[in-house]
């Protein structure tokens, strides 16, 4: 189990007595404590910063990675385990806090790359943990060729064990005291080819998961140190308001309160980087104290500009400005002529997709605890991103790079929330005024009213179709609020949240054109799962529907005949499509759904698929109408990600986004009104219910042997046009449906 030690009695008294003043939480059992490798002493002999191993044979792997729920505690551990020959059964994953050290001043990362949740988790560690394992495994092979008397060339690894050619055996524990103290080679030993791979690319669950479902799980929240002040928020419910009276005589006269505090977002500072909005703090005892002194406090707060703005208003500022005949912000991506091309039209298609601002709703709020010393700072944080927290706690401090002492345990949800550090700011703040360590924690309807949210956007497409029925121009206006604004980004770049150069179907029509208007608005926005991936597959897979069905044409032979022949393309930003692997998951969801049917089937069939940095997907979804009445019926999807590491948890990861989107597609928006957000629970703010999503998301992964592709949110954006599409033919298509039929099955 993750962070799981089983410690003797002794041993047990042992390590406490030798952490005094340390965080000690989990403790579940007479012999388990949670505790980082670090407080283990002499029980464990590293091997390099991500490997421990102790006499007794029992591994220690560090996973560098925050994990959301995306499963890379145990994807990136098994990539080390398996150059290890680590014997799986008897692993211990321990999440591994920031590694920084002091280098003259600047900071050095330990692990190197530390952030979770943005699909990027094993393809930047594919070939660097790869090379931790190997090297490990060389130093217990020279180990073992001292003690046995045989060249290491001639020795092998197996399950936590070194073999000789004549059969003799030597554990990893009876050799790791010597192997921790050979001096490290030079070179990189090689590491495996993959025929001689035995972890990765075989199923095994999360190594949390027995801890998750039984309530063991330690989460962020669940930490704190025994003196600490709880301290709970009132933000302004503008985000550029000010605070116009206060009154704390009836909170401070409630027992167990210590103290009120002013927080302001400090000037000059990027979003995420400061406290989100002018905010009223109340610290206290415990938890109940702050919550009920917070109730009690009397405030006026003073609107900003933003008190005048509205959501619809933005809407209607989208529509008038794709309206009209307005220059864009951005011109994202201009090939050939669109303007000579619609000279030349047989047919012309145009249709408008709205698509509205977005919370992150994650399970766990927006909580932080901290310690600050003299000349240290210790840190428990839910972060997707240790090194940004660093950084805007070495900015609040001062303090050297490592006197900063960042811990992470697994995380209650992420999709991009915590890839800001507000809340980091605010605790870091109230340590240093209050002289005391701060448990900040955020309430439900808090991480609703203060999130930095996606923005709402408005798509108007166009499509050019030539005589010989092929898509010839392709015209796409976007408009929304960037989330890069007020984040050091430079003005011609802020459209890079909001779009790719590179979506479907650019590079597959002649002339393409890609436009981007941006939005003015002062309600906070961020990154958001999926982004900017989620609105634009959504704009683009529906309307190629459009276009099949102007054309009377199987919505399936539509996009084949787009993609065309299989070739490579350069992507602008860099890497390739292979449009033979889009095509690919593109017909496997079709085959397993029965696309044959899809004109003669009773219920909607719909389909669609995207590419994201060399990952590939597609969903089908079947879908049925009985009146108002939606049932998603199916929900099959197929990726490509390369080589996989956990067939299992990549499985989860798929099936687990097909719902989010799902849920997304279904039930969720945010607006807000005189600047102020409407929703605040989860009632106002519904997410799906189990009887609204599938029984089952069937998933096909296509193997392959290329470097592995990242997978965290691949599905994502094709499973709502998907669902989309379906209910167009299971809806909207009814009425026409007989002699649409005739029609169609006399063309095909």
């Amino acid at each position: 189990m993750s962070g799981q030690i089983q410690l003797s009695r002794r041993r047990f008294l042992q390590v406490l007595t030798g952490t005094a003043g340390a965080l000690i939480v989990g403790i579940r059992t007479a012999g388990a404590v949670d505790l980082p490798p670090a407080l283990l002493g002499g029980t464990f002999q590293a091997l390099g910063p991500y490997v421990q191993i102790d006499s007794d044979g029992n591994v220690l792997i560090g996973a560098r990675d925050p994990d959301t729920g995306t499963g890379v505690a145990t994807s990136l551990p098994r990539i080390i385990a398996d150059e290890l020959d680590a014997d799986w059964n008897r692993v211990s994953v321990i999440p591994l806090g920031l590694g920084v050290e002091n280098d003259h001043g600047q900071p050095r990362w330990i692990y190197g790359r530390q952030l979770g949740g943005t699909g990027g988790s094993i393809p930047a560690a594919w070939q660097e943990l790869r090379q931790v394992g190997a090297l490990a495994r060389w130093l217990l092979l020279q180990a073992a060729a001292r003690r046995l008397g045989v060249p290491a060339d001639r020795l092998r690894c197996e399950s936590g064990t070194v073999i000789a050619p004549d059969g003799r055996r030597v554990t990893y524990g009876s050799l790791v005291e010597v192997a921790g103290k050979i001096p490290l080679t030079k070179s990189v030993p090689p590491v495996k080819t993959p025929e001689r791979y035995t972890l990765i690319g075989a199923p095994a669950g999360d190594v949390d998961a027995h801890a998750i479902v039984t309530g063991q799980a330690s989460y962020a929240i669940d930490h704190h140190y025994g003196d600490a002040l709880v301290a709970v928020l009132v933000h302004c419910p503008w985000p550029d308001g000010t605070l116009a009276r206060i009154d704390t005589a009836a909170t401070l006269a409630v027992k167990g309160v210590v103290k009120v505090l002013q927080l302001q977002p400090e000037k000059d500072q990027p979003l995420g980087e400061t406290a989100i909005a002018p905010a009223v703090a109340v610290l206290a005892q415990d938890t109940w104290s702050a919550l009920q002194g917070r109730d009690k406090l009397e405030l006026e707060w003073k609107p900003g500009a933003s008190g005048t703005q509205s959501s619809y208003a933005l809407e209607q500022q989208a529509q008038a400005l794709l309206d009209g005949d307005n220059a864009p912000t951005t011109r994202v991506r201009n090939d050939g002529d669109v303007d000579a091309a619609g000279k030349k039209a047989a047919r012309r298609l145009e249709a408008t997709y709205v698509q509205p601002w977005l919370a992150h709703a994650t399970a766990e709020p927006m909580n932080c605890l901290v310690r600050l010393d003299k000349d240290r700072a210790s840190l428990v944080v839910p972060t997707q991103a240790p090194q940004r927290a660093w950084a805007v706690v070495q900015r609040l401090t001062g303090l050297a790079p490592d006197r900063i002492d960042i811990r992470v345990p697994r995380v209650g949800g992420g999709y991009g929330r915590r890839l800001d550090h507000d809340y980091v700011a605010e605790a870091v703040m109230l340590a240093k005024l209050v002289d005391k360590p701060v448990r900040l924690l955020w309430t439900r309807a808090q991480d609703f009213g203060h999130d930095f949210y996606r923005a709402a956007s408005v798509h108007r497409i166009s499509a050019i179709v030539g005589r010989k029925r092929e898509l010839i121009g392709w015209n796409q206006r976007m408009a929304s609020a960037s989330a890069l604004v007020q984040r050091g980004v430079p003005d011609n770049r802020l459209w890079t949240s909001e779009t790719r150069a590179d979506q479907l179907p650019a590079g597959l029509v002649p002339n393409y054109r890609s436009d981007w208007y941006g939005l003015e608005s002062a309600m906070p926005r961020g990154p958001m799962r999926g982004m900017p991936h989620l609105s634009n597959a959504f704009a683009v897979e529906s309307f190629i529907d459009e276009i099949a069905h102007m054309m009377r044409e199987d919505p399936l032979k539509t996009r084949l005949r787009l993609l065309g022949e299989p070739r490579t393309l350069a992507l602008a930003g860099g890497g390739t499509l292979d449009l033979g692997r889009l095509a690919n998951v593109l017909k496997l969801v079709a085959d397993r759904i029965e696309w044959k049917n899809w004109l003669r089937s009773v219920n909607g069939l719909g389909i669609a698929c995207w590419h994201i940095d060399g990952a590939y997907v597609a969903h089908a979804i079947e879908a049925s109408m009985q009146g108002e009445k939606l049932t998603i019926e199916r929900a099959v999807c197929a990726v490509d990600v390369g080589r996989v590491i956990n067939p299992l948890g990549l499985q989860g990861q798929v099936a687990g986004a097909t719902l989010d989107a799902l849920s997304t597609a279904l039930n969720l928006a945010v607006t807000y009104k005189d600047g102020q957000i409407q929703q605040h629970d989860y009632k106002s703010y519904p997410l799906a219910s189990m009887a609204q999503l599938p029984n089952d998301v069937e998933v096909i992964t296509v193997p392959g042997d290329r470097s592995p592709a990242g997978a965290s949110f691949l599905a994502m954006p094709t499973a709502a046009p998907a669902l989309a599409n379906a209910v167009f033919r299971a809806s909207a298509v009814r009425v026409r449906r007989l002699p649409l039929m005739k029609e169609l099955l006399r063309l095909l």
